[in-house]
């Protein structure tokens, strides 16, 4: 072989070389940086988190206050206050059964029955009724 062969030959494998330390070299800084990068996400979703959950603390806190004192006031039974479902009966609302404009929800003691009738129909058969 010849001696200017046998130069590039060592030239190419020290370039080779050379290149493979790199690599190494920033394959061990990018690993540094991931795992820094993901003690400082860590540190800042958890300073974050209860920086956060104290923020709704505070902000819920008044609310919550005024919901307490107003249950104090109405008492234990707020479910009263709130509208609920009445079905008609033979006996209440007769003309409204099976009727789709029937609305039938108590409104704090008051009972809507539907927009063209409020109260409710008189007799047994209403003139606005619309099977569903």
């Amino acid at each position: 072989m010849d001696e200017w062969q046998k130069d590039f030959s060592d030239i190419v494998k020290s370039v080779s070389d050379e290149v493979e330390r790199f690599f190494t070299g920033m394959t061990e800084v990018v690993d540094t940086f991931i795992e820094m990068t993901e003690e400082l996400s860590e540190q800042v979703q958890t300073s974050l988190l209860s920086e956060v959950d104290q923020y709704l603390q505070d902000l819920a806190e008044p609310f919550l206050e005024v919901y307490w004192d107003f249950e104090d006031v109405l008492g234990d039974d707020l479910s009263s206050h709130l509208p609920y479902p009445v079905e008609p009966t033979a006996e209440k609302n007769p003309a409204c059964m099976g009727c789709r404009n029937y609305h039938g929800q108590v409104y704090n003691g008051n009972l809507l029955v539907c927009g063209m009738h409020p109260s409710g129909y008189e007799d047994e058969s209403c003139p606005d009724w619309e099977g569903e």
